[in-house]
């Protein structure tokens, strides 16, 4: 596509479409609806020729039934025949010598009750109207006892064989021994005075000069062309009884059938067909009629046709003579044409050729046209008038863009420094008011706490007083006391401390890690008893690091929070506070569900969080800020397998040692 387009893009080929296209694709289409109207006018005109030959075939075809009942009629009306009504003898022998000279195949006389070996005369529309006093002939199937019954050995003359067709209705028959006939009767005088009839007949199945008397009429010599043959054939019912089509060469398609699709028109619907059909093994342009007997039904098809090939073939051959002859004109016509017309092509070029230079970037190209003449040379003169001027305002905008981009430079970075204010006092105001409303429940509560103590420590010591001497058998209950009271003490003191760490330490300090973290085990254990979360220690660093010890029991609680959170169904909680290089590390480790990696990345931004409702989104990233502010960093390591591990990393604190200011916390 991309070589298309660039192909497309020049002058040149844009103007050479826009000239060869009416020579080379609307005249081949026009020259193409040409030829297909002239093929389609052709094959009208054949259609045409074979409905006219079907014409004449047909009126012989009516001719000769008419002539053959007219013939009985004119010996019934003869004194011949009249003078051997009293003769038998006589009688027999006129008859005899008037169905071979009329070429019959039967030939009796018959009172309407009486026929030759038990014929029933009275059953067929012709002899009915003779015996009535009319004459009558038509075309009549009958049946092989009837055709012996007539004439001996008749119905063996009759018979045909069928050959299987590709297309026809399938059949089970294998032999077609019905004999379509003409059959004539006209009024004849008896013995007597009483009325008769005297009935003829000519078989036409097998009757091949009659078919070749029909095409010889029809296809009189070179009324066809060469290479093209003509067809006739005669069908009882579907079957051709009567041909010249050739099933082989010499080999007459005596037996063969019509198609299922020309059968239901022809003989089912009564239409003609006219149209181009497969006729046994070859195309030919294709006439069909019925045929209907003395009863009006319809017992069969007359049919003629020509062979289509040669008519195809000259129809194939004009349409490539047509196609070469253009393509010869073509290849002659559009060198000529393209050396005519370079000349526009190359100034166009030329234009083109800057214009792309100009996208380059090359303002100062030109097309220069010179003393040259002509309407193209002066839109390339008022071409190149314009690139002057659009270079000038290149110019002048770039200045000011230089000037605008210093502008909006300064702004942005005024309005990232403010926006960078507005961050840090939104993220200081969350935590005030976070630790405000903490300290102010956290003083309540301790508050509350403390009440209770201080009545128990007050009974505690009347009790000491007024058992005096008796103190000894209760010494180990009120110890155990005592250290209870001792240590919801210390708890609420670290609590305090947590909540309100201005009444208790200075802005920075120096703090033991290991106490930090022993500290805020303290304050979540409730969270972690409630979670069901086994919490492994391993506490090996002495070191002290520089920070504010309540920042960094924030950072760790929120950490240990954050991992409580990810082991909703229980786990396993481990906290390491080691020396590492220069100072200290505190590792923050857990069994749960484990961050996504692309969540990973964004954890310590503020607002973003994973527990949506359930969570602010500023945790993790305050964290990160008091940890760097201490001079210490932070990081992240998990795997969606399971488990995540968070690395506070904080500078030692060297003036002095942790060895002896070091207390495990009850």
């Amino acid at each position: 596509m991309s070589i298309l387009h660039t192909v497309f893009q020049s002058v040149r080929v844009r103007l050479l479409v826009i000239a060869l296209v009416p020579m080379l694709i609307l005249l081949p289409l026009l020259l193409g609806s040409t030829v297909l109207r002239w093929s389609g006018k052709v094959d009208d005109t054949l259609i045409t020729k074979v409905n006219g030959d079907l014409t004449i075939a047909n009126q012989y075809l009516l001719r000769l039934v008419e002539n053959s009942g007219e013939r009985l009629a004119s010996m019934t009306a003869s004194a011949a025949f009249r003078d051997t009504v009293d003769d038998p003898e006589a009688r027999e022998a006129l008859l005899s010598e008037a169905r071979q000279r009329m070429g019959l195949d039967f030939l009796y006389l018959t009172d309407g009750q009486t026929s030759p070996n038990g014929f029933a005369p009275s059953t067929w529309p012709v002899i009915l109207d003779a015996l009535e006093g009319e004459w009558h002939s038509a075309i009549d199937i009958l049946s092989a006892e009837d055709l012996d019954a007539l004439s001996g050995g008749l119905a063996t003359k009759a018979a045909v064989p069928l050959v299987e067709t590709q297309a026809a209705v399938p059949t089970d028959r294998k032999v077609e021994d019905r004999g379509l006939i003409i059959h004539s009767a006209a009024p004849a005088t008896l013995t007597g005075g009483a009325r008769g009839a005297l009935v003829g007949g000519r078989l036409l199945n097998r009757n091949l000069d009659f078919i070749d008397t029909i095409n010889a009429l029809v296809y009189r010599e070179k009324s066809l062309p060469e290479g093209s043959q003509g067809t006739a054939t005669l069908f009882l019912e579907d079957v051709r009884v009567s041909t010249n089509v050739r099933l082989f060469e010499g080999v007459r398609a005596l037996g063969t059938r019509v198609s299922a699709e020309v059968r239901r028109d022809v003989l089912d619907n009564g239409d003609t067909w006219l149209d181009h059909a497969f006729v046994v093994n070859d195309w030919y342009i294709s006439a069909y009629e019925p045929l209907v007997d003395s009863r009006g039904t319809r017992v069969g098809m007359l049919y003629v046709g020509f062979l289509e090939t040669p008519f195809r073939e000259a129809k194939t051959y004009s349409i490539i003579g047509i196609a070469v002859l253009f393509l010869l004109i073509a290849t002659v016509s559009v060198p000529i044409f393209l050396r005519w017309v370079g000349r526009i092509f190359k100034p166009l070029e030329r234009m083109t050729q800057t214009i792309e230079k100009v996208d380059a970037g090359q303002l100062e190209a030109r097309n220069k046209p010179g003393n040259a003449r002509g309407e193209i040379a002066q839109v390339a003169r008022r071409f190149d008038g314009l690139l002057d001027g659009i270079q000038e305002r290149d110019r002048q905008l770039r200045d000011w863009a230089d000037s605008l981009e210093r502008k909006v430079d300064e702004r942005t970075r005024e309005l990232q420094s403010a926006i960078h204010e507005l961050e840090l006092a939104t993220e200081q105001l969350i935590i005030s008011e976070k630790l405000a409303a903490v300290g102010e429940i956290t003083a309540s509560v301790a508050h509350e706490i403390n009440n209770p103590i201080a009545v128990i420590q007050g009974n505690l010591d009347v009790s000491r007083r007024l058992l005096a001497g008796d103190l000894k058998k209760v010494k180990t209950e009120f110890s155990l006391i005592d250290e209870q009271i001792y240590r919801i003490s210390v708890m609420v003191s670290k609590l305090l401390q947590f909540a309100k760490p201005e009444e208790y330490h200075v802005a920075t300090e120096s703090v033991l890690a290991v106490e930090a973290v022993s500290d805020c085990l303290l304050l979540t254990r409730h969270q972690i008893e409630n979670a069901e979360i086994d919490v492994i220690t391993c506490l090996e660093s002495e070191r002290y690091v520089f920070i504010n010890r309540t920042e960094l029991q924030q950072v760790i609680v929120n950490l240990m929070l954050n991992a409580a959170h990810a082991m909703a169904n229980g786990g396993t909680l481990r906290l390491t506070v080691r020396d590492e290089g220069e100072g200290v590390a505190i590792l923050v480790e857990d069994t749960g569900h484990g961050i996504r990696p692309e969540d990973l990345k964004r954890i310590f931004d503020p607002f973003f969080t994973t527990k949506q409702a359930d969570g602010t989104g500023l945790g993790l990233s305050i964290s990160q800020k008091i940890v760097k502010r201490a001079g210490g960093e932070i990081t992240a390591q998990s795997s969606t397998q399971g488990g995540s591990c968070f690395k506070v990393f904080l500078p030692q604190e060297n003036y002095r040692s942790a060895a002896s200011n070091f207390q495990t916390m009850p």
